[in-house]
C-alpha cells in the first residue's frame, strides 16, 4: 500500500472512532433515560453539550495543525477524547453537571478531527486524488454512525448501557498506538516511502515547511470563505439533528421498537458511505477531464444539498417505518455529494491554511449541533411534531445551498499574504 493512502486508512479509523463516541450516546441515552428519568429538554442538554467544547477548540486546533502538522494534533485529540469517553458512566453517576462537563471536554478533544486530517492532507494528498480521498475518510462518519447504532443497543442489552462507553473509549487507544508508528509528520519523513510517491505528492501538494502567517482579515472578508462558511452550517444542521435524533424517530416517532432501532436507523448512513466514494471518484473524474474546479464543487453542491432538503421536507409527512427509511436512505445518498461541494474546497482556495480555514467554518458548523440538537428537543417537547423539525432543517439547507452557488469557488484565494 502507498504511504499516502494508508495515512487515509487511518485517518478513516480515526473519524470512524469519532463518530463510534459520538453518536453512541444518542442511542445509550435511551436506557440511560430510564436510570435517570432525564426530560426531553434535560436530553437535549446532555446531547448538545459535547458540542460546547467541539466548537471552542476548532480555530485553535488548525492553528496548531497547520504550524506544528496534524501528526501530532490528531494524536492528541483522540487520546483526550477516548479518555473522556472512557469516563462518561461515572461521570452521569456523579450527576447532570459532572456529566456535562464531561461531554464538553470530550468534545474538545474531538474539535482537532478533521482541522488536524486537513492539514496533513495538504502535504501529503495531490489535487488530482483529494476527493475519493476526502470521501473515503469521511465514510468514517456513516459507518462509524451505523457501527454504533447496530453494536451500542447489543451491548446495553449483554453488558448494560456502561459499557458501551468503556469499550468504545478504549478503541482510540488502540488507534494512537498505531497511528504513532506508521505516520510520519511528512512525505519526507516516512519510513519506507519511494522516491516515486514522493515526487507524485510534492507535484499536486503544498510544500512542507514553515506555514506563512494566517491572513485572518483576508480569510473572514473572502466571500468564498463565507460560502464554505455558511454551507458547512447548513449542513450540519441536518446532519447534526439527525444523528441526536434519529434513533428516537425511529422508535417513538415510527414505533419500532428498541431493538430494532439500530437496523432502521443504520440505512441512510449505509447508503452514504456508498455514495460518498461514488461522488469523491465522481468529481475527480470531472477535475482530471478538464471541468474547472469551481463548476465540479457547484455541480457536487446542487447534487447533495438538493437531494438532503428534499428527503427532509418529504420525510416528517409520512408515518410508515419502511417509506420514512427509503425516503431518509436516498437524501444521504444524495447528501454525500456534498463533500466533493464545500468540503474539500478548504484545499482548494486556502492549502496552506486549510487546517485553520477548517477549524473557522467547523466552528460555524458545530453551533447547529448546539442550537440545532437543542431546539430540536424543544419542538419536539412542545409540539410533538417531527415534521417541523424536519421542514426547519430543510429550509436551512436550502438557504445554504443558494448562498454557496452564489459566492463559492474553487479557485486559489491565498497565496503568501502577509498577515492582517
Amino acid at each position: 500500500m502507498q504511504k499516502r493512502h494508508q495515512l487515509v486508512v487511518m485517518a478513516f479509523l480515526a473519524i470512524f472512532i469519532c463518530y463510534i463516541d459520538r453518536v453512541a450516546i444518542s442511542v445509550a441515552i435511551i436506557p440511560m433515560v430510564e436510570t435517570y428519568g432525564w426530560d426531553l429538554t434535560t436530553q437535549g442538554l446532555v446531547l448538545s453539550s459535547f458540542f460546547i467544547g467541539y466548537m471552542l477548540l476548532q480555530i485553535i486546533g488548525g492553528k496548531l495543525a497547520d504550524r506544528f502538522g496534524g501528526k501530532v494534533v490528531l494524536g492528541f485529540g483522540v487520546l483526550l477524547w477516548s479518555l473522556f469517553t472512557l469516563i462518561t458512566p461515572p461521570a452521569a453517576a456523579f450527576g447532570l453537571v459532572v456529566l456535562v462537563m464531561v461531554r464538553i471536554l470530550m468534545g474538545m478533544g474531538e474539535a482537532v478531527t478533521f482541522p488536524a486530517i486537513f492539514a496533513q492532507y495538504a502535504r501529503w494528498i495531490p489535487l488530482k486524488e483529494r476527493a475519493r480521498s476526502v470521501s473515503f475518510s469521511n465514510g468514517g462518519i456513516p459507518l462509524g454512525t451505523v457501527f454504533a447504532l447496530l453494536v451500542t443497543p447489543v451491548i446495553v442489552d449483554s453488558m448494560g448501557w456502561e459499557w458501551v462507553f468503556y469499550l468504545f473509549g478504549a478503541a482510540g487507544f488502540l488507534w494512537c498506538i498505531a497511528w504513532h508508528y506508521l505516520i510520519a509528520p511528512s512525505p519526507r519523513q516516512q519510513a519506507r516511502i519511494s522516491p516515486e510517491e514522493i515526487a507524485i505528492i510534492e507535484a499536486g501538494t503544498i510544500a512542507a515547511g514553515r506555514t506563512p502567517p494566517t491572513p485572518w482579515r483576508a480569510l473572514l472578508t473572502s466571500m468564498p470563505v463565507w460560502a464554505i462558511i455558511v454551507a458547512h452550517f447548513c449542513n450540519n444542521w441536518s446532519l447534526y439533528v439527525l444523528l441526536a435524533w434519529l434513533p428516537t424517530f425511529v422508535n417513538k416517532g415510527l414505533g419500532v421498537d428498541y431493538a430494532s432501532v439500530g437496523l432502521f436507523a443504520m440505512m441512510p448512513h449505509i447508503a452514504a458511505f456508498i455514495f460518498l466514494n461514488v461522488a469523491g471518484n465522481m468529481a475527480d473524474r470531472l477535475v482530471k477531464g478538464g471541468m474547472t474546479v469551481t463548476r465540479v464543487r457547484k455541480l457536487m453542491m446542487a447534487i447533495g444539498f438538493g437531494g438532503i432538503s428534499t428527503s427532509l421536507a418529504l420525510v416528517g409527512l409520512v408515518d410508515d417505518p419502511a417509506t420514512a427509511i427509503a425516503i431518509m436512505t436516498a437524501g444521504s445518498a444524495l447528501g454525500a455529494f456534498a463533500v466533493p461541494g464545500f468540503f474539500i474546497n478548504h484545499m482548494d482556495i486556502a492549502p496552506q491554511h486549510s487546517g485553520t480555514l477548517m477549524g473557522i467554518t467547523n466552528t460555524a458548523g458545530t453551533i447547529p449541533g448546539i442550537i440545532g440538537v437543542s431546539v430540536s428537543g424543544w419542538i419536539l417537547q412542545t409540539t410533538g411534531s417531527w415534521a417541523i423539525l424536519f421542514s426547519v432543517a430543510a429550509g436551512v439547507t436550502v438557504f445554504g445551498l443558494i448562498f454557496y452557488l452564489l459566492f463559492g469557488s474553487g479557485e486559489r484565494q491565498f497565496e503568501d499574504m502577509p498577515a492582517q
